[in-house]
């Protein structure tokens, strides 16, 4: 089974057993519905939950999980990911992505010369960026908008960005 993160426990909420998840996800209704099964990554290991409740509170999504109803029972999970198996995400649109497609990409500028790998996605709260790590272990971000952001091409293993004056 594989799996990909969908988000981050950054915190529990109430003593109920309730957690803030930092969402990666343009879709907590459907990956958080009631008796579906997400993955903690914790200590090396996926442990499986299933979910009891699934609500939105300041944009963070809240939800508790079946047998683990007690502050006690889930604050061991602040700060690690929740996956979601990869088998059961659908299909995009052409010309959107799921994190997981982009992270790995090499990245050229509008030139085609090559500048480094996609290494991860960092939030901010203006925008996610993307961390490109280049060859010498340097690394940089690119803001992942469009005026950025020229063209994905997941066929070829390669995204083309603008780089602007001091960008890198």
């Amino acid at each position: 089974m594989e799996l990909i993160v969908i988000g981050v426990i950054a915190n529990t909420f109430g003593i109920k057993g309730e957690v803030k998840i930092k969402s990666y996800s343009d879709f907590d209704e459907e990956r958080y519905r009631h008796n579906n099964t997400v993955y903690i990554e914790y200590n090396n290991e996926y442990v499986p939950l299933i979910v009891n409740s699934f609500r939105i509170h300041k944009g963070m999504s809240i939800v508790s999980f079946k047998e683990h109803l007690n502050i006690n029972l889930i604050e061991k999970y602040k700060g690690c990911n929740v996956c979601y198996e990869k088998s059961k995400i659908k299909p995009l649109k052409k010309g959107e992505y799921y994190r997981f497609e982009i992270i790995g990409l090499d990245v050229y500028d509008d030139k085609d010369n090559y500048l480094g790998k996609v290494k991860q996605i960092e939030e901010t709260l203006a925008n996610a960026n993307l961390r490109i790590q280049r060859d010498d272990g340097k690394s940089f971000l690119v803001p992942y908008i469009k005026q950025f952001i020229l063209n994905i091409d997941k066929d070829n293993n390669k995204i083309k960005i603008k780089v602007i004056e001091g960008l890198l």
